[in-house]
């Protein structure tokens, strides 16, 4: 709950995992310079994507790899390059809209923002306005009548803009300079700027015995802190390894995957091939690594709905707090094949860890992941996975209490190989 309510941006969540890592042994290398094949905790950063990987003392060059991969972004409302606008009294700050999100959710929330801004040097700092400091105002009922019986229709560009203040004069500039002030730096020293709005209700328990948690951005940061927890259970653990365990979190899966810091770029595979020959391999270790890999693809799934059950496949209704969830797709929009089911079954008894299968409904579209991205991209064996939840892609989504933790343990036996 504290790592969610830390990380209102991708930037945030790489930066509080490599905290972590970093408290657990694990140092940064830079992508430009030349790496060594010493044992121990690395991590690179790139944007909003982290790749982190544990070397155990002795492995070889052909030592396979065991990855959990994750994304840490969330359906968001974005702010535009000219984000300084307003109307009839109202000062508002054009947004765009990020991902697929409830649109809905976020009408009338309390919002702060958060983001990374870029210097005039190429350097960047990292700014968090944590307090409400914005707001979508909803139409009052008495003004859209029909609004009951036909439901709410909200046009993503007139209606979602979020008002910050009251002036008749839209000042270019405004808005960029208030987060100068906010992160203490120069008056014009930010040349750019990637900034979006979040909740700042922080998360909480719910239900009579405690036994939900409802918060922000748990697709998918719920698998990160996961996967960072179980990397540095094992990285601390002092037990043997006979496979490098990798954590992989990875920026724009909500948009495709298609950056340079998503699940459809060249880094993770970059990552593993240079870890590979840093330790002294070649093209044939590296083949013969990835040939006996396998990735465990951690993301949010669907729990069954009381008030929409039908929604569901009728012999497949996942419940939170039972354990995380094994998705399958025979058409590949998730990558589990029936020897990844293998896999992920063996961590889960190995940590004693109940889990469950997720399918669509025949009759309703089915979402993917980075899963598939990876298999394809990387030619490494993938599993879906991930945590039973409600209310995916709202500004407040809802889980059990217990699964985040059930996860994590299966995560880190997945690790131990």
């Amino acid at each position: 709950m504290s790592f969610l309510a830390a990380s209102p941006s991708p930037y945030h969540a790489v930066a509080n995992t490599a905290e972590r890592l970093e408290k657990a042994g694990f140092r940064q290398v830079a992508e430009t310079d030349a790496w060594d094949g010493t044992h121990g905790g690395k991590y690179v950063l790139r944007g909003g994507a982290i790749v982190a990987w544990y070397v155990p003392e002795g492995a070889e060059p052909h030592t396979p790899f065991h990855i959990i991969g994750a994304h840490t972004d969330s359906p968001s409302l974005r702010v535009k390059p000219r984000p300084d606008s307003g109307a009839h009294g109202w000062r508002q700050v054009a947004v765009e809209i990020y991902g697929g999100p409830l649109l809905n959710s976020w009408l009338d929330r309390d919002l702060g923002l958060a983001g990374r801004l870029t210097l005039r040097d190429g350097s960047s700092v990292l700014v968090n306005v944590d307090r409400p400091l914005l707001r979508v105002p909803q139409l009052a009922i008495h003004l859209d009548r029909s609004v009951s019986a036909e439901g709410l229709k909200l046009d993503k560009q007139r209606h979602l803009q979020p008002v910050w203040g009251l002036g008749d004069d839209v000042l270019d500039g405004d808005l960029i300079a208030f987060l100068e002030q906010e992160a203490g730096l120069t008056a014009g020293s930010v040349t750019g700027w990637d900034l979006m709005t979040h909740p700042v209700e922080p998360p909480a328990y719910l239900g009579r015995d405690r036994e939900l948690v409802a918060g922000p951005r748990m697709d998918n940061l719920l698998s990160v802190h996961a996967g960072a927890a179980a990397l540095a259970a094992v990285a601390t653990s002092g037990a043997p390894l006979t496979r490098i365990p990798v954590l992989a979190a990875f920026d724009h899966e909500e948009n495709g995957s298609q950056s340079d810091t998503g699940a459809d770029g060249p880094l993770l595979g970059s990552v593993l091939e240079r870890s590979v020959l840093a330790r002294g391999g070649s093209f044939e270790d590296r083949a013969r690594a990835f040939a006996a890999s396998v990735c465990l693809s951690s993301d949010t799934g669907h729990a069954v709905h009381p008030n929409y059950a039908e929604r569901h496949d009728p012999t497949h209704h996942p419940r939170v707090n039972g354990g995380p969830i094994l998705k399958v797709n025979v058409n590949n929009r998730y990558a589990t094949d029936g020897a990844g089911r293998a896999v992920f079954a063996a961590a889960c008894e190995k940590a004693n860890v109940p889990f469950q299968s997720f399918v669509s409904n025949n009759s309703m579209p089915c979402g993917t992941t980075i899963g598939p991205i990876t298999a394809a991209r990387h030619g490494i064996r993938t599993v879906d996975i991930g945590v039973a939840i409600l209310s995916m892609h709202s500004v407040r989504e809802l889980c059990g209490a217990d699964d985040p933790f059930l996860l994590a343990n299966a995560l880190t036996a997945f690790l131990e190989g």
